[in-house]
């Protein structure tokens, strides 16, 4: 397992070179990300389902860019892994989908409590 793992689930300061650390602007980034995670694991099921290899590559490829842009690096780590399985191989995938859903939920944790805390 990578160090990733033991670290916060978002680099603030890695987001805070795009947002300038204006809490308003980071909100609103830790919103449209939050939609944007979710819609992608759920369309990640699907395409493993179906065996969709472009939906899932396309997929884990946006969610990977989504994520590092934020500062969630773990996330983004096995969103790069994802996009490089085919889905056919669904022992594989599913495993792989299983670690971005678990990732996604300690990500999307911490950006609740992040914005509760406004």
């Amino acid at each position: 397992m990578s160090d990733l793992a033991t670290q916060s689930p978002i680099d603030l300061s890695h987001l805070a070179r795009y947002t300038g650390g204006e809490r308003q602007l980071n909100c609103e980034v830790f919103r449209l990300f939050s939609d944007h995670c979710a819609r992608s694991l759920q369309s990640l099921a699907a395409f493993l389902a179906t065996g969709d290899r472009k939906g899932w590559r396309d997929t884990a490829h946006a969610l990977k860019g989504a994520a590092s842009g934020i500062g969630a690096f773990a996330l983004a780590e096995s969103a790069g892994i994802a996009e490089g399985l085919d889905p056919e191989h669904s022992v594989q995938a599913s495993k792989v989908l299983a670690t971005l859903a678990h990732r996604s939920e300690v990500v999307l944790t911490f950006i609740e409590a992040y914005l509760a805390s406004e």
